[in-house]
């Protein structure tokens, strides 16, 4: 069977089995993005306003893909573990557990945000701009549940080598997204409401073609039912031990943007909220290749690591770096060639066109970090591989809350180098942390193999 196949690869050549995962992965991480900078772009013919609005949720936003992709991180992890140490038997009760854990964190965390929403955004110094946050903010958290569960399925997919089916599922709701954003915003004159609810709209799509797959098709390898379930402690363990820190680390940058967006509105104005937050949708898109090739890492170096194949760690670590350079080069030199153009997308409206000139210089200089990128994401997600879930988060809040925003702070409050500065904090502070981190897996996995 198809699913058979991807486990005898997931635990063959390490080369082959990483190539194999983050090609679909690329794509869907990249149709996952598009999710919301879709939406900035039919968001942003309602003027610079609306756009700084939709700009202010979008760390909150990240909140609930954290959270999603951090429990998918953690199921991955567990499954491919137990595949490697081939007890399928766990494995498949590990796949239930998985699916509980999601939908109980996704009904707390959406509780929680509803709650604090309007403050958040207050802190956030949204301004003016603040009911746009609202309408969209409001309507995305009301549906925090589809976005969480329909980001986390994933990884019981990922954990049995699959990532080619979850690509398909991603396309055809980008496409349902596509079509219906602007028929939401503009023809049924919903504003930003629209574009929440067409969010929401696709990511239930991608829940029941997941959903299909698994109780109607029922040819997958993992089984998910409940007559495999039994509640054990240490599943929940190795899932959560994983999936909270990946989840947190997550949390850890939602948490660096609304920081990061206060201090813009705080030395500039509004409108470099607007820039920021529409550029780094597009710094996501850019750096969507070495987060794909990490998060196929973590599956392909778990099943190793529960067959105690630490060799196999060491190659799978090393060629997801080359490979990860290679993508990290091509994508910054294209960016910096076509900064102009593709700052031009985002001024459709007499209002957002003022942000352009801005915004081509955010892309022009923020690229510089993205071959250092390259060897610290594949060298984070070793760590989520092997279990170590609390030091990948730790290694993550170094780079954004430690070096990221101490670099930010300094270059704009001390040497008062205004939003040029902002952008220059982020590069150093990623260049510096990628570097450490690198260090660190490599002496890491040396250890295991001594």
């Amino acid at each position: 069977m198809f699913s058979e196949n991807n486990v005898e690869v997931l635990l063959g050549n390490p080369k082959k089995a990483l190539l194999k995962m983050s090609v679909p992965l690329i794509i869907s991480l990249l149709i996952s993005s598009l999710y919301n900078l879709i939406d900035a772009m039919w968001v942003s013919g309602l003027g610079a306003d609306a756009l700084a609005g939709v700009g202010f949720v979008t760390p909150i936003f990240m909140i609930l893909i954290g959270f999603g992709n951090g429990l998918g991180a953690g199921s991955a992890f567990a499954l491919s573990k137990y595949i490697g140490e081939k007890n399928k038997k766990k494995a498949d009760n590990a796949s239930v557990h998985a699916i509980f854990i999601m939908v109980i964190v996704s009904i707390i965390i959406s509780i929680i945000l509803l709650l604090l929403l309007p403050t958040i955004l207050i802190y956030m110094g949204a301004g003016e701009t603040i009911n746009y946050a609202l309408d969209y903010g409001q309507i995305i958290l009301m549906g925090a549940l589809l976005v969480i569960l329909s980001n986390s399925l994933y990884g019981i997919f990922r954990g049995e080598g699959d990532s080619s089916r979850p690509m398909y599922a991603m396309i055809a709701s980008a496409v349902l997204n596509m079509i219906l954003d602007p028929i939401l915003i503009y023809t049924l004159k919903l504003g930003v409401k629209g574009a929440a609810i067409a969010t929401l709209i696709s990511a239930l799509f991608v829940i029941s073609v997941l959903m299909y797959w698994f109780y109607v098709k029922k040819d997958t390898y993992l089984k998910p039912n409940l007559s495999n379930f039994k509640f054990k402690k240490e599943i929940s363990f190795d899932i959560i031990k994983v999936g909270f820190p990946a989840s947190l680390q997550l949390l850890n940058n939602a948490f660096f943007a609304a920081v990061f967006s206060a201090l813009l509105a705080f030395i500039s104005s509004t409108d470099s909220v607007a820039v920021y937050s529409t550029g780094w949708r597009i710094v996501t898109i850019g750096t969507t290749p070495l987060l794909a090739i990490g998060t196929a890492l973590i599956s392909v170096i778990a099943a190793n690591y529960g067959a105690r194949n630490y060799r196999n760690i060491q190659i799978a670590h090393r060629y997801s770096m080359k490979i990860s350079m290679i993508f990290a080069v091509a994508v910054m030199l294209l960016t910096i060639v076509f900064a102009p153009q593709i700052s031009s997308i985002f001024a459709s409206s007499s209002t957002s066109i003022r942000i352009s000139g801005e915004l081509t210089g955010f892309l022009t200089w923020i690229v510089l970090y993205y071959p250092t990128m390259a060897v610290g994401v594949a060298s984070t997600y070793v760590f989520q591989g092997i279990g170590r879930g609390i030091t990948a988060m730790f290694q993550t809040i170094l780079r954004e809350t430690g070096f990221t925003l101490a670099f930010a702070l300094l270059f704009t409050l001390v040497f008062n180098w205004g939003v040029w500065g902002a952008w220059m904090g982020i590069v150093l502070g990623e260049v510096v942390s990628n570097n450490i981190t690198l260090i660190w897996a490599d002496l890491t996995i040396k250890h295991l193999l001594k």
